[in-house]
């Protein structure tokens, strides 16, 4: 049964802060679906799994250790699930514990259009140009429209099962991040894996591309 996977790979996530937690990281980006996922997915598949998403989201918003916020294009999703992610993030703000990022409905090139149209209404909006905006782009101006505006790039990225490869996942901000690749699937993610990854990190020499 997909949904009982999705289940258990949500319940993981648990184990997954609080070994975060004990490590002292202050912030976590949680990749939970992806525009590609959305596009070929079935509606019998997706919804389930939206509840799945939903209802994680709730809980981590219950326990008031951490600040939650949806990363996403909200608007590809159902009206009701977008406005129940949106509300159960926007109750924890208050909290001061550590920062949740939850990809929903993520993909790096929606993110890096969505900065590139929200640039260019401000712009426009300012009574600004094209052709000045052309001359006087600088790279900073992109970043502060990005869904993650304001926040530190990744320093680590760890990707389970096996594959090689990000798919998109925060292509601008990770220019500088390290990558760790773990065999077993991310059910199937033990703490001591965890700790192997930040092990390799911390043998690693981070030149951020110098």
């Amino acid at each position: 049964n997909p949904t009982e996977g999705h289940r258990a790979g949500a319940a993981h996530i648990a184990d997954l802060l609080e070994w975060c937690s004990e490590a002292g990281i202050g912030m976590v980006t949680l990749w939970l679906l992806s525009t590609d996922n959305l596009r070929r997915s079935q509606d019998e598949e997706l919804l389930p799994l939206l509840r799945v998403i939903v209802n994680l989201v709730d809980e981590l918003a219950a326990t008031r250790k951490y600040q939650v916020m949806v990363v996403g294009d909200l608007g590809l999703l159902p009206p009701d699930c977008a406005a129940e992610l949106t509300r159960a993030a926007t109750a924890t703000q208050p909290v001061r514990g550590m920062h949740v990022n939850v990809a929903v409905s993520y993909g790096g090139r929606h993110e890096l259009r969505d900065a590139v149209r929200s640039l260019l209404a401000k712009e426009a909006a300012a009574g600004n140009t094209l052709e000045s905006l052309a001359e006087s782009l600088e790279i900073d101006q992109i970043s502060e429209h990005l869904y993650t505006k304001g926040q530190p790039d990744p320093d680590l990225i760890i990707r389970t099962s096996g594959e090689q490869r990000l798919s998109g996942f925060l292509m601008w901000q990770s220019a500088h991040s390290e990558f760790y690749f773990c065999e077993a699937l991310w059910p199937d993610f033990r703490r001591v894996d965890f700790l192997r990854a930040l092990r390799s990190y911390g043998n690693r020499e981070r030149r951020y591309g110098r």
